[in-house]
């Protein structure tokens, strides 16, 4: 048996021209939305939240992530480019080391905001 769904209709007659001003006044233009989304995927891979949790607290480099992770150092380099394209982190060399931490407090700030918002 197919399940019916019921469409919510509003009961207000005519348009809504407060959400038409509020689009034209606020919306970002679509490519702004794009790289918003994508900047949101980076957070959706539970690798690189790893990586990230760490780096939260301290710099790492790539063999120091792969085994704190039990990963491979290919699949850690792997993730800390994604990362990197995205601007989440940042590295500095020293000697033939690479460390990487957060890029900035941004970052941080929406780790610890999505972290009380996954609490509450």
């Amino acid at each position: 048996m197919k399940e019916k769904y019921i469409s919510e209709q509003c009961e207000k007659t005519g348009s809504h021209l407060h959400l038409m001003k509020i689009i034209d006044e606020n919306m970002p233009e679509d490519e702004k939305l794009f790289d918003l989304a994508e900047l949101f995927k980076m957070f959706g891979d539970s690798t690189r939240m790893k990586i990230l949790f760490v780096i939260f607290e301290t710099e790492a480099c790539t063999c120091g992530l792969a085994e704190a992770l039990n990963m491979t150092a290919s699949a850690i380099s792997h993730q800390l480019n994604a990362l990197k394209r995205a601007k989440l982190i940042k590295s500095r060399r020293e000697g033939k080391t690479v460390y990487y931490s957060l890029a900035d407090d941004h970052v941080r700030t929406i780790i610890q905001m999505g972290m009380e918002h996954i609490e509450e």
